[in-house]
């Protein structure tokens, strides 16, 4: 048939000729029913009566059609024109360019090509889990989105591999040409199985995928000769160049993971397109240690639920989990056992707050923020892709009783400390309903045995209470008290206790009775989640594992008498949820990707300043022209690395080691925590050597600001153990004078310097803002600003305070007079890509209000069901 602008399809109004290709024509399309545009697919006319190109256009779109998944074009529709029996296929409409496209301008960085590849790599287990292997993977058919989401395109010779009972497509033919001899697919591209005229399966796609990586980070084909002949004896005798050679920037382990994907052997490839979206996720898997600890011990809970104490003050050092070829192993204490299975529950793109198995053991109740939504409820089980969203507006979950009730948190505020969450305690019938308010300022909950009764948790007078029921005190510390579990027995209480806020402090998981004896189980660097072995014998929870070379998190378990052992290794971002009564557990893997932006003098647009890896920005200078930033990940090296970069995009200059605090006014001194053990230090951005900064009964775990003139710094310590407190001091060293009693703290980015140099902004135990007098005295509250708002800044003539409230996304910078009480927005900040990120913590200005730089990370986070661990 001949399409015009105009014509009809069906209902479809033709618009637009898009493209042409074998399998047939691509027409933008309108659908007057929905009011949306679509892509269709059409098989010209000459070719309708072909009966193998008509059964290979039906198995495409029959393929695409029960494959529900993000990062595979979606079908709508499949037709017939009646004028002259052409079939087509409605498909999404895509904006954007393919990867061919896209390599066309050379090879891509590193970050960018793990991107894609992870996207395509969900995209294929999709498919491979309903039996489909593509077979024709190659650029020409990946689709980058405006937004960056990418889309696998042409299912056209798409493979039925096998049909699952009771599957919607148990009637779909195998294509013929699947038999031996008889080659499909595109040359430089196909696996050496292909080339052959073999069966292939999954894994053929795998090998198509590792050279598409290949060519996105060397900038040339994995496989290539002078003829059709020559690229297809280089797939079956030869291996690409190194690709140390072609990209000097690839990191080992993604070297490693492309040199997996293209084994010759397919039984030495990846085994699943789920295996190798691990491996990429590991390496693009960022954690985040706070500051002074050393940086292979990650602290991803800092990326997760904002800084603790971060930018100027107390930087962050972002750690990129380095990958390894067997990117799960068992528990070192069962080393014969068999390889446990994982099975993905989500697929949508943002972060996985809290996730319960409902009391069948299969429903998964979990709470999430996807896409650029707010965080809900939802339910989804292992059989379907589809999570089913419960219509709890602005709800997290927090717990699911045995009688199929849930609790959950209403209207979830957040403190200075953006990663503590507090809201309306409620209960709701896991079938559905209206919730039931119950109490104010939870944090935390769970349900007893029987589902009749709640233990809390809730801050109170700067102290954390376990309440069991609520109003009868169990347990009570001035430190911070994270996901607490009852036992199985209702007899005790595990909880995460973390004792200061900085580096260097302490971690452990404790547990008490009922009668409030509590005990310690055992010590870490970092948390996440804990919950009761289902016998009640052992605490389940992941961490960094003890003494690991890399940044290696697992699962673990400790026992009640103190003796830990390993349930999974995972070299990456792990986060442990719960554990059903059969043992399965609910894990999420999580890619935590740190982003610096900044906005110049002058200028009205913003520019990233990522530098490497993990950026961080720790200051901004009083101009606005130099950001400091620091660094983590595989580019911060072992202790951290800290660089000057100017906001107008120029490359980073090199400054050294350790964790960056502040830039000195005149630019010429970086304050940093550097050295083994950690010290105090000064380090030069231009001629000179190091200056080893030395105050009486400082402890190595300290970082702070400089005053307006740079002879006075303002410093915070964070002995281990001990509460923080913030002192004032001079360059040169000597005695310290403490500015306010201990337990208050400095705020968590900034320089809340007044211009003089006679006040610093502090933070008493509940968050409140003071102005502390450099010279002593009483201190000065400030009124007038909301819970979790805070000083970044000082504006030159001190009249105003620039303020920013964490947890917001937006986010939002105010000015705040402080004579008057008065505020008025100076900036909102929004994000092109919001997924996954919760808020924007590490906000830098200047005094003038006119420059500024920001920090923050996606946090993208996928569940999975996980079996056969002991």
């Amino acid at each position: 048939m001949t399409l015009t602008s105009g014509s009809r399809l069906g209902p479809y109004e033709v618009l637009s000729q898009i493209g042409a290709g074998g399998m047939g024509e691509v027409w933008r399309a309108k659908d007057p029913r929905l009011g949306r545009e679509v892509a269709i697919k059409v098989l010209p006319a000459s070719l309708s009566t072909d009966a193998d190109r008509l059964r290979r256009f039906e198995q495409e779109a029959r393929a695409a059609g029960i494959l529900n998944h993000p990062n595979i074009t979606a079908v709508y529709d499949i037709g017939t024109n009646e004028s002259d029996g052409a079939p087509y296929v409605v498909q999404e409409l895509l904006e954007g360019e393919t990867l061919r496209s896209i390599l066309a301008g050379g090879k891509l960085s590193q970050r960018r090509a793990i991107d894609y590849s992870l996207q395509i790599a969900h995209g294929l287990a999709a498919a491979h889990e309903k039996g489909i292997v593509h077979r024709d993977l190659k650029p020409e058919n990946v689709f980058v989105t405006k937004d960056g989401r990418v889309k696998i395109l042409d299912f056209g010779l798409a493979k039925l591999t096998h049909v699952e009972e009771g599957s919607q497509v148990s009637n779909l033919p195998t294509i013929g040409g699947t038999e031996p001899g008889i080659v499909l697919g595109t040359i430089g591209y196909m696996s050496p199985e292909q080339v052959r005229g073999k069966p292939s399966d999954a894994r053929s796609d795998i090998f198509s995928f590792g050279a598409i990586l290949y060519e996105m980070l060397a900038g040339r084909r994995a496989f290539q000769g002078g003829s059709a002949a020559d690229t297809m004896s280089a797939i079956l005798r030869e291996d690409p160049p190194d690709l140390s050679v072609t990209n000097q920037n690839v990191s080992p382990g993604l070297d490693r993971i492309v040199r997996h994907c293209i084994e010759k052997n397919p039984e030495q490839r990846f085994h699943s397109a789920h295996d190798v979206a691990f491996a990429l996720d590991a390496l693009s898997g960022a954690s985040a240690p706070a500051v002074g600890t050393s940086a292979a011990a990650a602290s991803r809970k800092a990326l997760h639920r904002g800084f603790p104490v971060g930018g100027a003050l107390l930087a962050l050092v972002a750690l990129l989990a380095g990958a390894a070829a067997g990117f799960f192993a068992r528990g070192l204490s069962s080393p014969k056992a068999s390889q446990p299975s994982f099975k993905r529950l989500t697929f949508r793109r943002g972060t996985v707050w809290t996730a319960r198995f409902a009391p069948d053991g299969q429903t998964v109740v979990y709470s999430a923020a996807w896409e650029n939504n707010p965080i809900e409820v939802f339910l989804t089980r292992p059989e379907s892709p589809e999570s089913r969203p419960l219509d709890l507006k602005a709800a997290s979950l927090l717990a699911v009783s045995s009688t199929g009730e849930l609790a959950v948190m209403l209207n979830a505020k957040t403190t200075a400390r953006s990663y503590e969450r507090f809201g309306t305690l409620a209960r709701v019938p896991l079938g559905g309903g209206s919730p039931r308010p119950l109490l104010e300022n939870v944090r935390y909950a769970d349900w007893s045995a029987d589902g009749r009764e709640l233990m809390i948790v809730r801050v109170a007078g700067g102290k954390h209470l376990i309440e069991f029921p609520p109003g009868k005190v169990v347990y009570e510390t001035t430190a911070r008290i994270n996901t607490p579990r009852l036992s199985p027995r209702d007899d005790a209480i595990a909880f995460f206790e973390t004792h200061e806020e900085g580096y260097g402090g302490r971690i452990a998981i404790r547990v008490t009775d009922l009668s409030g004896k509590a005990r310690t189980l055992a010590e870490m660097s970092d948390w996440w989640n804990l919950a009761w072995s289902p016998d009640g014998k052992e605490i389940w929870f992941s961490a960094p594992e003890p003494d690991a070379p890399t940044t290696t998190e697992s699962l673990q378990a400790v026992s009640l008498s103190g003796k830990r052992r390993l349930l999974l290794r995972f070299p990456g971002v792990l986060e442990f949820h719960d554990v059903a009564k059969d043992g399965r557990v609910l894990l999420a893997r999580v890619a935590l990707r740190p982003e610096v932006i900044g906005s110049a003098p002058g200028e009205s647009k913003e520019r990233p300043l990522t530098w490497l890896d993990a950026t961080f920005p720790a200051d901004l200078s009083r101009d606005g022209r130099t950001l400091l930033l620091g660094e983590g990940g595989e580019g911060g090296g072992a202790r951290g690395s800290i660089y000057l970069r100017k906001t107008d995009g120029s490359p980073a200059t090199p400054i050294g080691e350790g964790v960056a605090s502040a830039l000195s006014p005149d630019g010429r001194w970086v304050l940093a925590n550097s050295g083994s053990p950690r010290q105090l230090v000064l380090l030069p951005t231009g001629p000179g050597a190091p200056r080893v900064l030395k105050f009486d009964g400082l402890t190595g775990n300290a970082a702070g600001v400089f005053s307006p003139d740079g002879k006075t710094l303002f410093l915070q310590d964070m002995a281990a153990g001990s509460p923080p407190q913030v002192f004032v001091g001079s360059i040169e060293g000597g005695k310290l004078r403490p500015l306010a009693p201990k337990g208050f703290r400095a705020v968590p980015v900034g320089s809340p310097i007044s211009p003089d140099g006679k006040f610093m902004a502090v933070l008493d135990p509940d968050g409140k803002v003071f102005l502390a007098p450099a010279e002593g005295g009483n201190l000065k509250p400030v009124a007038g600003l909301e819970p979790g708002e805070y000083p970044i800044q000082w504006s030159d003539d001190g009249r105003f305070l620039y303020t920013h409230r964490g947890g917001e996304l937006p986010a939002k910078i105010w000015r705040y007079e402080l004579a008057t009480g008065r505020r008025e927005l100076l900036k909102e900040i929004s994000l092109a890509d919001p997924a996954g990120v919760t808020s924007i913590e590490q906000i830098l200005v200047t005094p003038d209000g006119r420059s500024y730089a920001y920090g923050y990370a996606h946090n993208l986070s996928d569940l999975y069901i996980v079996d056969g661990l002991r």
